[in-house]
């Protein structure tokens, strides 16, 4: 199958790193790599149909999760670092280059660290709802949002379950016990879970977790950020709880002219909850900067 093939909409897999990688393509246009979050995340919350109008959007199925492969020491071994040389290896495998890579929370930071590695087959980045740096700080922000999000909507009796959840997060063990607490914990990822568009049950419903184990070192890839010369977007919503304003500015005052976007009124799925502003900023980036264009 040729680059053309491997291209074409639906789903596919191909081999890389000796591991089967899945991945799902939509829309025509330059193309847009995707990586979902988690880790261990699903890829289809992360399905943007405005995209796919101007862009070939392809969804990377990350090692470990649905039809990809699993490693050899499964749940452990799914590092930051191994994830950005499997997204390298599925570049190269298609022979990709001038292509956009679209990281969103954890897999924000999957495509800093592949960018920095391995610059040449990409044009751009779009860094969305993600950070430069994670550890005790991150953490701690986290919570504290957490918490300020359930007194803020204590009449809603969702608010128990969500913080419940979070106080179970480090005790996850299983997939089971994975999908359940973040579909316990998606209401909080938006600035108004009970917008009737959202349809947020269904999206809880459709949510999937695979459990996989990386590092216990924080992320922090300031200091490198400084170097990369490709260009960059960073967009994060104003009420997102993990990865709003303050860790966007992380990436911002570390890569040389970065582009921003900070969208009012939304939280960490700004596809969904600010669907149409969040495709404009994504589509005008991805065009300017495009070698095709």
């Amino acid at each position: 199958m040729d680059q053309q093939g491997f291209l074409s909409p639906g789903s596919h897999v191909v081999e890389v790193e000796g591991l089967r990688q899945a991945y799902f393509v939509a829309g025509r246009g330059p193309v847009c790599v995707a990586h979902p979050g988690g880790p261990g995340a699903a890829w289809s919350y992360l399905r943007m149909p405005l995209l796919e109008e101007h862009l070939t959007m392809v969804y990377l199925e990350p090692i470990g999760t649905g039809a990809s492969d699993r490693l050899a020491g499964h749940p452990l071994g799914y590092s930051v670092e191994r994830f950005s040389e499997q997204l390298n290896g599925f570049l190269a495998a298609l022979d990709l280059v001038g292509v956009f890579l679209l990281g969103h929370s954890h897999g924000g930071f999957v495509v800093q660290k592949c960018a920095l590695a391995h610059p040449n087959r990409i044009a751009g980045l779009i860094l969305y709802a993600t950070s430069a740096v994670t550890g005790q700080e991150f953490l701690q922000r986290a919570n504290t949002q957490v918490r300020a999000f359930a007194a803020a909507h204590s009449a809603d009796e969702r608010m128990r379950l969500i913080l419940k959840a979070w106080e179970a997060v480090p005790m996850i063990r299983d997939d089971v016990g994975y999908t359940q607490t973040m579909r316990d914990l998606l209401p909080v990822y938006f600035a108004d879970p009970n917008r009737p568009d959202i349809h947020l049950k269904t999206l809880q419903e459709a949510l999937s977790f695979v459990f996989v184990v990386g590092d216990s070192n924080p992320f922090d890839e300031r200091s490198a950020l400084a170097g990369l010369e490709m260009p960059a977007l960073v967009i994060a919503g104003e009420n997102d709880f993990i990865c709003g304003p303050h860790w966007a500015q992380t990436l911002i005052e570390a890569i040389p002219h970065a582009e921003h976007l900070f969208v009012a009124a939304c939280g960490h799925m700004i596809h969904v909850e600010q669907a149409k502003p969040f495709a404009r900023a994504v589509v005008d980036f991805i065009v300017r900067h495009s070698p095709r264009t």
